[in-house]
């Protein structure tokens, strides 16, 4: 059965997540940057991490629960390299601190080729794909990694959850090249938790062999889910891990530890990598038939997806078909489950409710 979205002008919906944002005692700037996130994310089709997840992580993980500290301070800590950035995010909302992030590591890298920055104590930021596509769309490669908000993955061969879903995050510059920029971006779970909470919300099944209940039993049943399983058996895991060797590297917690009670001296939040290419850092200028640097990025991947290939969907293209759909609809796209749930929302604030026959169809 197909779905009906309903279409809601991108003002209001940017309008009631600020409000939002703003009762929870968030600065305007950001709560600016929390709705901008998530217009980002809904324009794009991303439904496990739009307004609505976004409030209830708050809610569960963030500032009702002291894993976010509204109006915080990031702070910049010594570095004795002149490409790196260490900050100490001081739980400040993980949307504005992302933003920032990636901002510092394009800076870096228009100065030394490759800009990185790691954060400690930070507050998860949600949907990493948004942040290195917005880098590649500015012409660089962009890539960002975090540790979960919670430890819900079990390891391969395992039985209890010690991972977080661990997304990976890559962005290349090849709006020239496609139109969109290739955005290569995955929780390292089979699902993210967000999709279960969507397929609860909307009375569907999970997919095969992608979670499994309180007796560690695989279960599609969204409402039974006690923990997740990494995609590809060990190759999902061995990327999940990646995040949390990196996040020990830069401070992280005991991953079991994030955003449950903890004992004295240690700590239970989230680290961001974040790391941006400026594209003339990799030039040899050896490029044959003597193609240009994009010349020679267009003709690799209409060689990649020609021969047959050309049918085949590329990292990126559902998210600027995605787009494309919210343009030519005017505006975001929601289902009824949705608008529900976004007038839960209003109604917490003190902001008028959403009347789903206002809005015009797609």
């Amino acid at each position: 059965m197909s779905t009906s979205w309903f279409v809601v002008p991108a003002h209001q919906h940017h309008a009631l997540i600020k409000a939002a944002y703003l009762h929870r005692g968030y600065t305007a700037q950001e709560s600016d940057d929390a709705a901008r996130f998530c217009d980002m994310a809904s324009t794009h089709g991303i439904r496990t991490h739009n307004g609505i997840k976004a409030l209830h992580l708050d809610e569960h993980f963030g500032s009702k629960a002291g894993g976010c500290v509204p109006g915080a301070v990031i702070e910049a800590l010594p570095s004795r390299f002149g490409g790196s950035a260490i900050w100490n995010a001081n739980r400040k909302l993980g949307q504005s601190t992302a933003f920032a992030a990636m901002d510092e590591a394009i800076r870096l890298a228009d100065h030394y080729g490759i800009g990185q920055v790691s954060v400690d104590n930070a507050f998860h930021y949600l949907w990493g794909g948004g942040y290195v596509m917005e880098a590649a769309r500015r012409g660089y490669i962009a890539y960002t990694n975090c540790t979960a908000a919670l430890a819900e993955v079990v390891p391969f061969g395992g039985r209890f959850p010690t991972l977080g879903t661990n997304p990976h995050s890559w962005g290349f510059p090849t709006t020239d090249a496609l139109g969109y920029p290739i955005v290569i971006d995955w929780a390292t779970s089979t699902v993210a938790m967000g999709r279960v909470q969507q397929l609860k919300r909307e009375g569907k099944p999970l997919p095969p062999d992608a979670a499994v209940d309180a007796a560690g039993q695989p279960t599609t049943d969204p409402n039974q889910v006690a923990a997740l399983v990494p995609f590809g058996a060990h190759k999902g895991f061995g990327l999940s891990l990646i995040n949390e060797l990196v996040a020990a590297l830069i401070g992280g917690s005991l991953p079991t530890l994030r955003s449950r009670p903890i004992p004295d001296g240690e700590k239970r939040t989230c680290c961001f990598y974040f790391q941006v290419i400026h594209p003339d850092a990799l030039s040899s200028g050896l490029f044959a038939q003597h193609r240009t640097q994009q010349q020679n990025l267009k003709a690799v991947l209409a060689d990649v997806f020609g021969h047959g290939n050309e049918n085949c969907t590329l990292p990126g293209q559902p998210e600027a078909r995605a787009a494309a759909a919210t343009a030519k609809a005017g505006g975001l796209l929601f289902s009824a489950a949705e608008i529900a749930e976004f007038n839960t929302i209003a109604q917490e604030c003190g902001q008028p409710e959403w009347d789903l026959h206002s809005f015009a169809t797609a």
